[in-house]
């Protein structure tokens, strides 16, 4: 997303104009101030900007609202092709809505069985992926997470724990495509964890998660003795740049749980 919540004014206030042009356009300048008590200056200068980003342009076709008496009528916007994408969160709205229809009519295990349908999805197109990696827990976890970078995951590894008895490699996701949707129904996050265990073939714990507020979804992932029979050793090909990884926790730290 270009705007985010937490941003300046500014851009809180230029998504605000961007969101409007998709809700009522084709709309008018002046129509965006009157709706969003601004100054007909700021929206200019908003619509301005969002047309040079791509993200709206002058409608044409459909009604033209905003005539200035016998001349022209006045210039009104639309949303692109562009714009339309970074609406994504209205569907958001809309998938929980569903899903909390799903959960009344058919019960709440309808809803963990369509998160396990869709996480199986994702597997699947990992799968080979993964396979192509060897055996080797360390070598599937940075393919994993070189394909779930692929599908928008923005994931890396690094390794944790070397010298204890739980050393074993950070899974990091620094972005979640359904974390709306996972922040009130956390069977996609559990679905999601047991697709990880089944594809690198080993026990992970989920420690952080973005849906639960955190800022990066961790798993760790066991290559030492508790990834497999005693003395098995695994090799770690650390990636040049790890993200935000930086950011997960320590799974060292006795007594974390899973989020």
């Amino acid at each position: 997303m270009v705007f985010m919540a937490g941003g300046s004014t500014e851009s809180r206030t230029r998504d605000r104009v961007r969101r409007a042009v998709g809700e009522r356009g084709p709309v008018t300048a002046r129509q965006l101030a009157s709706d969003l008590g601004l100054t007909a200056a700021a929206v200019r200068r908003h619509l301005d900007a969002l047309a040079a980003d791509g993200l709206i342009t002058e409608g044409d076709g459909g009604p033209r609202p905003g005539r200035r008496g016998r001349g022209r009528p006045a210039r009104s916007y639309v949303l692109t092709e562009k714009g339309q994408d970074q609406l994504g969160t209205s569907y958001d709205d809309v998938a929980n809505a569903a899903l909390r229809f799903l959960a009344a009519q058919a019960g709440p295990g309808s809803v963990e069985h369509f998160a396990e349908e869709h996480v199986a999805a994702l597997e699947e197109r990992l799968h080979g992926t993964v396979e192509q990696a060897g055996p080797e827990v360390a070598a599937r976890a940075e393919a994993l997470a070189e394909a779930l970078s692929q599908e928008g995951f923005a994931a890396s590894t690094r390794t944790v724990g070397e010298g204890t008895g739980l050393t074993g490699i950070q899974l990091c996701q620094g972005h979640c495509p359904v974390r709306s949707v996972a922040t009130e129904f956390r069977q996609f996050c559990d679905a999601e964890t047991e697709a990880i265990s089944r594809l690198l073939g080993v026990h992970v714990q989920r420690l952080a998660t973005l849906a639960g507020g955190e800022h990066v979804c961790t798993t760790f992932v066991p290559t030492g003795s508790l990834s497999g029979a005693p003395g098995t050793t695994t090799r770690m090909h650390t990636p040049e740049s790890v993200g935000t990884s930086d950011r997960a926790p320590d799974p060292t730290t006795e007594g974390r749980s899973a989020r």
